[in-house]
């Protein structure tokens, strides 16, 4: 286990027993046998280390998401999508509980503009799947009907957080795949509008847009960490083609497909796919 990732798991398991304020670098370091400044070779402060746990967990589902939404048959969409998530919120649930407390609590900018940031882009994946599934017949509700998704999302996650009780994955997301065919179906009175979607947007600017020398700098990073694989002779040629494009587009998506099963590369995958689309 490399440092980054001793650090991380310990700070995690620390997090969740006292939340992130009560936990100091000391705390951390003593418990993962490292020195203070071990640890400052690898983040700058707590800060940074806490943004970069929820960078981990929050690409991880973002991708896995993104790529359901994209990919999985019409019939078996809505279930899949509640079903990755909720198995993301049981196998992750110390860090899912942390999440919920000090969002609730937090003062810290940094913090919530990421957090902000991973909404907007579930938000997104959401209205592409209510789009793909219900297309014009849901079009005067569409914005409501994704407020309801992320509320079921939020409300049900909370069995995750709070009880520690067995929970069938299964039956809750055929009961969520159940509700939201419900409300697309028979609601009809809309409340959000596009206007009032545009003037949350100016009310939150989100500048997290991802350029491709953004995209590039990841890539190479993801390239020296990587030992010879397929996965990283293909993230060899997607550089080359983000440099200079040469391959037809059935090219490119096999080769993000050879990078995005690996648990390393979900997160540049997805930034290579949204790009190349």
């Amino acid at each position: 286990m490399s440092k980054k990732q001793l650090i991380m798991d310990t700070a995690l398991e620390l997090f969740a027993k006292q939340g992130f304020e009560a936990t100091s670098v000391q705390e951390i370091t003593s418990h993962c046998g490292i020195s203070k400044g071990a640890f400052y070779l690898v983040f700058k402060s707590k800060d940074e280390l806490i943004l970069a746990l929820i960078d981990h967990f929050m690409r991880q589902i973002t991708s896995d998401i993104d790529h359901i939404v994209r990919n999985t048959k019409e019939e078996e969409l809505l279930y899949q999508f509640f079903y990755t998530i909720y198995k993301y919120f049981y196998k992750h649930s110390d860090f899912a509980k942390v999440l919920f407390k000090e969002q609730s609590q937090t003062f810290n900018k940094a913090l919530i503009l990421k957090m902000q940031y991973y909404d907007k882009l579930l938000t997104n994946s959401i209205l592409s799947m209510i789009d793909r599934l219900f297309g014009e017949a849901v079009k005067e509700i569409k914005y409501d009907l994704m407020y309801c998704v992320k509320g079921l999302i939020n409300t049900y996650a909370q069995l995750f957080v709070f009880f520690v009780i067995p929970l069938d994955l299964n039956v809750l997301a055929q009961s969520l795949v159940e509700k939201t065919s419900l409300l697309a179906k028979h609601m009809t009175v809309p409340f959000i509008s596009e206007d009032l979607v545009d003037l949350i947007r100016l009310c939150q600017p989100l500048n997290e847009e991802v350029t491709k020398e953004q995209i590039i700098t990841v890539v190479d990073s993801k390239i020296a960490e990587m030992e010879e694989s397929l996965e990283k002779e293909s993230l060899v040629l997607l550089k080359e083609e983000l440099l200079e494009p040469k391959f037809p587009p059935a090219v490119v998506v096999g080769l993000l497909e050879n990078i995005r099963k690996h648990p390393h590369c979900k997160w540049v995958a997805y930034l290579l796919r949204r790009y190349f689309d």
